[in-house]
């Protein structure tokens, strides 16, 4: 009986093996590793003037890429300082940041509602207890809201520190590379001397000499154009130029990606495919 029970346990296993590969069924692949994403906690910036502005992440800016991220096999762990819900810019909702195409937003949309962490994601300080050197790299989206708090943020600076020192790929786009600032000694005094209208001088940036972008002034005018009456405290191009950045732009809303060493930053929200294709290069070329 024990006997004439393997046979039939055997059997049922590969009947189910056959019905497997006759419908094409294969197992999972196993992660290609994990990507640590940084969010700002806030959606209000300071304005001139006293004014603020609604903000946040930018839908196409942190999902095409963190859609691409997922699709090719990694797995993302969302943080932002407080470890709260990342709020989405209104403004960013808008078909003609999805080459137009009302399909594709939803998506996207419906793709980072359902993300892992997306409502309780964790704080910088538990990323940096739990040990950054798990991660594969880095990503930064963008919005306004990176000025607000990972600009300045010494945490921020600790984590980009790791990913610098161990040459892993450390992606940025549109206002996300104003993040790294925070990777030099004193990060919140070059952010007062900027928003003071003086000549800010960066103290040890880990990316100064680095070519970079982010997003051009005359790109950024036509933000605050959109204003009522009011402006940004700094410009973030001349920010990034102050502290040792070589800044490379392209014409308004042109794509444009640029690649230094582990640093990938990308200029504006049209250059999220591109950016995601160069990250993904950097990241699987690691792992071969």
């Amino acid at each position: 009986m024990k006997k004439a029970s393997t046979i039939l346990s055997l059997a049922v296993v590969m009947s189910s093996a056959q019905l497997a590969f006759a419908n094409n069924d294969t197992p999972p692949e196993p992660s290609k590793g994990e990507v640590l994403v940084l969010l700002s906690s806030e959606n209000v910036m300071q304005l001139t003037e006293g004014k603020t502005e609604p903000t946040g992440y930018y839908l196409n800016e942190f999902g095409v890429p963190a859609k691409a991220l997922i699709d090719a096999g990694y797995k993302l762990v969302l943080a932002t300082p407080k470890g709260n819900a990342p709020s989405v810019d209104n403004k960013s909702v808008i078909p003609q940041y999805f080459d137009g195409g009302e399909a594709q937003m939803r998506e996207i949309q419906s793709f980072v509602a359902s993300l892992e962490g997306i409502n309780d994601t964790l704080s910088l300080s538990e990323v940096i207890a739990q040990g950054l050197g798990e991660y594969e790299g880095v990503f930064i989206p963008g919005g306004h809201a990176p000025l607000i708090d990972l600009a300045n943020n010494p945490q921020v600076g600790e984590i980009l520190s790791h990913f610098h020192n161990e040459g892993k790929p450390t992606a940025a786009i549109c206002h996300g590379p104003i993040a790294l600032l925070s990777g030099q000694s004193n990060p919140q005094t070059f952010e007062l001397a900027l928003k003071s209208g003086e000549q800010a001088t960066s103290d040890s940036w880990i990316y100064e000499g680095y070519k970079m972008t982010i997003f051009s002034t005359p790109e950024e005018a036509y933000f605050e154009s959109t204003l009522d009456d009011a402006s940004l405290l700094y410009y973030p191009a001349d920010a990034m130029a102050q502290a040792g950045g070589k800044m490379e732009y392209k014409e308004m809303w042109a794509p444009n990606v640029v690649v230094d060493r582990e640093l990938i930053t990308g200029q504006n929200p049209f250059s999220d495919e591109l950016l995601a294709e160069k990250l993904l290069q950097q990241l699987n070329s690691q792992s071969n």
